[in-house]
């Protein structure tokens, strides 16, 4: 059944979309057509070997409008101290939970070069939009480890201010943070902002109608949206192979009218390069573009899980090797830019964040059972009155 049409004759739609497809005119500027522009290149982008060697130019696979240069030692040291302390958080936290001392935790370890990038190639006006296993891209972004935390042990409130640090809350439901993302471009696009919004998933969530909506939205009314897809082989237990049959995530993009690509999601210089690339684009009124960053997670989907159910101990091992911290390692040591003193001071930095984190989770928040009606609605409904007085009722005689 068709939508109806407003009293103009025209939808919304038509109303509002230009009429110059960006994809298009962006293939113009490479020199090459449409399709070549908005499919991902033959292979991933990678800049690194896993041994940390830069790869030759001529065997990275680059075609036309597909060339990402080697980013500088000084970005590149940059990143990879926050990929340090990411990686001492996400195992300080894991440790934390075992301890009782936090609820729950979604490990990204393995994966946190993707999260590092996604927060660096971003400019202090644009928005971060993570999902429950970005802790690192929230600490990147210049969010306390405290107040990043503080959600995962029970704290009533999400931690930190979204507003500030241009971060949106980290939440539980799956996808939603896409739409949100749209809908800050939307109206950012809508004031004149030059404001670029980048939503982070995984790969299950490419299985969710709010993915689909999403993206479909900000094609349609080219939107200044990068979607990173950390595709890290697993939605809990569900391997990719049970979420699609296309050659690859990052080819959906076509299907929506947007360019894509595919990146070596362990390799931090590629990373910088490709998503620091897409958001220049979506800046330029290129967007919206989708990025599939090839990574894997070490440790199970949250402390809940026993991974041992559905994937094999020498798979792990196999991505340990390829794991992005000593890859960065290894080269920023070859080039030179990193030595010992700078790696104590890396270290050291790491392990005071880790100690910090630590002896602040060991004290227990003073919690008002109050607070989980006074911060729903800015005027409590009859409802929420009846119930706070009821809960109010229980703990008097309780005390009594």
């Amino acid at each position: 059944m068709s939508e109806p049409t407003p009293a103009g004759g025209e939808s919304a739609a038509q109303e509002h979309t230009p009429s110059v497809n960006p994809a298009v005119e962006a293939s113009k500027n490479f020199g090459i057509t449409p399709e070549q522009y908005m499919l991902p290149a033959s292979s991933e982008i990678r800049l690194l070997n896993p041994d940390g060697s830069a790869v030759p130019e001529s065997e990275q696979g680059q075609e036309p409008g597909h060339e990402y240069p080697m980013p500088e030692n000084s970005r590149l040291l940059d990143a990879y101290e926050k990929l340090v302390v990411g990686r001492r958080i996400n195992d300080q936290n894991m440790a934390l939970v075992r301890q009782g001392r936090m609820a729950v935790y979604p490990s990204s370890h393995g994966q946190e070069a993707c999260q590092v990038a996604a927060a660096l190639c971003l400019e202090d006006d644009d928005w971060l939009f993570p999902t429950y296993r970005d802790s690192v891209a929230v600490m990147s972004r210049g969010v306390d480890p405290l107040e990043v935390m503080s959600t995962y042990r029970g704290d009533w409130h999400g931690g930190y201010d979204p507003r500030k640090y241009k971060v949106s809350v980290q939440a539980t439901p799956l996808t939603t943070q896409l739409l949100h993302a749209v809908g800050v471009a939307h109206a950012a696009k809508l004031r004149g902002e030059n404001t670029v919004t980048l939503a982070m998933c995984g790969d299950g969530a490419t299985s969710e109608g709010d993915f689909h909506e999403a993206l479909n939205f900000a094609a349609v009314f080219q939107l200044p949206v990068l979607f990173l897809v950390q595709n890290n082989g697993y939605a809990i237990s569900v391997p990719l192979s049970s979420q699609t049959r296309a050659p690859s995530l990052a080819h959906k993009g076509v299907g929506y009218g947007m360019a894509s690509e595919r990146v070596d999601g362990n390799d931090l210089a590629a990373l910088l390069s490709v998503l620091g690339r897409g958001v220049e684009l979506c800046r330029q009124g290129g967007g919206p573009l989708l990025v599939e960053a090839m990574t894997y997670r070490m440790q199970a989907h949250t402390n809940a899980d026993d991974d041992t159910r559905y994937r094999e101990r020498d798979e792990v091992r196999e991505w340990v090797a390829k794991d992005p911290i000593t890859r960065m390692q290894r080269y920023l040591s070859d080039q030179g830019a990193l030595d010992d003193a700078a790696s104590q001071r890396i270290s050291e930095h790491a392990e005071a964040m880790a100690k910090r984190l630590r002896e602040a989770m060991a004290s227990k928040p003073e919690l008002d059972p109050q607070d989980l009606f006074r911060f729903v609605y800015h005027e409590p409904t009859t409802q929420l009155r009846e119930q706070a007085a009821q809960l109010a009722d229980e703990l008097s005689r309780e005390e009594a």
